[in-house]
């Protein structure tokens, strides 16, 4: 059943949209703005649920009408708006909203219109939704989900409730991953170590027989990169990224690497450690290496994940990310 027990984490954003659906002050308008992989999905889906429903609680009954229609995914008054290209255009937003908006709800308090990849949304688009935003019918709703809120024009962002979810504790996620997914411990201690608090993640990481495969490869590189000759690397990566749809794993698993080194040459405390079987590796890695050394291959890998999101060519942007971790290897 859909409702806010299902939320690992979050704690704070249930309790602000619980707090105004008891208080009556339930905004036109909201962004749930995290990474993907953070729940953006279901607390929106489950907030929408929780408005419509004919119990009129605070969190929804799952069993009138409303809600088992929310179940079955055909709940009139609650639309998904979808897009066919790579950008949510002018056009699909005024098909999907502007031109729906103005039909009163069928049968419910509310019509809430949720808004997935909202930063594809174009410039026109977000224009377009403006003048909705700004002047919506007393029942209509729009909730904006977003992986990066600096896509969005600051007259949008200023007429919304900002809702920004944080990283999950990782007790949480691991108890999450045992306990509701069978995952064993040893595979779920390191899924919660990796995903940096985004649920998502963990689960997929978790199920993941390729994900262990991966994370082998790339500590094999890792471990020998500064005997590595540069071109050794690249084809190293090549190899082991040949499905690029995953090479953001790759470089997270890198980076968690050099904060690890970071960790060990500021504290010299291996249980600080989420790579603590690498710890010889590691701990000949911080003797080497400088901070400002470490902070630059941190920093390059961080750059890199944002020029792959933005389609920069991907052999030039790896080459390049390389090019900084070699350079930054000694001191």
């Amino acid at each position: 059943m859909h409702d806010f027990r299902m939320v690992v984490g979050h704690e704070g954003v249930i309790r602000h949209l619980q707090n105004a659906i008891q208080a009556g002050k339930v905004s036109h308008a909201y962004i749930f703005h995290g990474e993907e992989g953070m729940g953006k999905n279901l607390l929106a889906g489950i907030f929408a649920k929780a408005l419509e429903c004919e119990e009129g609680g605070i969190s929804p009954c799952g069993k009138c009408r409303s809600c088992m229609q929310y179940d079955s995914r055909n709940q009139p008054d609650i639309i998904y708006v979808t897009h066919e290209k790579a950008s949510i255009g002018v056009d699909d937003i005024r098909l999907q909203v502007n031109a729906d908006i103005q039909v009163k709800p069928y049968n419910s308090p509310y019509k809430i219109y949720i808004i997935d990849d909202a930063d594809k949304l174009t410039e026109a688009a977000q224009n377009a939704l403006l003048k909705t935003i700004e002047e919506p019918p007393e029942y209509a709703m729009i909730f904006l989900l977003a992986d990066n809120i600096n896509t969005l024009l600051p007259t949008i962002l200023s007429r919304c409730v900002v809702l920004n979810l944080k990283p999950v504790d990782r007790k949480l996620i691991k108890e999450h991953l045992m306990q509701k997914l069978q995952v064993p411990d040893y595979a779920a201690e390191i899924a919660a170590g990796f995903c940096g608090g985004n649920i998502g993640k963990a689960i997929k990481y978790a199920s993941s027989e390729d994900f262990i495969r991966m994370k082998e490869d790339v500590l094999h590189i890792l471990k020998y990169m500064d005997e590595m000759e540069l071109y050794e690397i690249i084809s190293g990566l090549k190899t082991i990224s040949e499905n690029k749809g995953s090479i953001d794993d790759y470089i997270d698993l890198m980076i968690l690497w050099f904060r690890d080194v970071l960790l060990l040459k500021a504290t010299h405390d291996p249980n600080l450690l989420l790579y603590k079987e690498e710890y010889q590796s590691i701990k000949k890695q911080a003797n080497v290496k400088s901070y400002n050394g470490i902070e630059n291959i941190i920093s390059s890998m961080e750059k890199a994940k944002l020029r792959l999101k933005a389609n920069v060519n991907f052999d030039i942007t790896i080459e390049l990310m390389l090019l900084t971790i070699k350079e930054n290897s000694n001191g």
